[in-house]
């Protein structure tokens, strides 16, 4: 049996196929790991007005969230690579960017869950494992605006 890192990097690795970056030609999915063992996925999708482009973490954290969902998720694994042939390149593992890694805190933060990040390398042969708390040291929360 496939271990569940192995499958969320493979659940990640599919979702960059599907990446909407028309512009930077680098597809990036994520991977979401629930409580109950379901995997959520999402990709990036670029804008040509690149603030409005959405990550790949955030969108499968919305999905989560839209299916009502978001207190449940444990993990999740990143994944990413120039885009070349309907396939993803690249050697080193992808991490989330601090926007992303501040939308993770949120969601960990309402579930009380210091979230595990697994950085991939486009081929998953280089996973890397983080608690979220050691990628986002000294996060802003709800606590800081007096929420918790």
């Amino acid at each position: 049996m496939i271990d569940q890192v192995t499958e969320l990097v493979a659940a990640a690795r599919e979702a960059a196929l599907n990446a909407h970056a028309p512009y930077s030609g680098f597809g990036v999915g994520a991977a979401l790991l629930l409580e109950d063992g379901e995997i959520i996925s999402g990709c990036n999708f670029e804008n040509a007005s690149y603030g409005l482009t959405l990550c790949a973490e955030t969108v499968a954290i919305a999905t989560a969230n839209a299916q009502g969902k978001l207190r449940q998720i444990k993990e999740i694994a990143v994944i990413g690579g120039k885009l070349i042939d309907g396939r993803i390149t690249g050697v080193d593992p992808v991490r989330p960017c601090g926007r992303c890694r501040q939308v993770i805190n949120e969601a960990g933060g309402l579930s009380g869950t210091d979230i595990i990040v697994h950085c991939a390398s486009a081929d998953g042969s280089a996973v890397e494992h983080h608690k979220l708390s050691d990628l986002l040291p000294h996060a802003f929360g709800p606590a800081d605006l007096g929420l918790a």
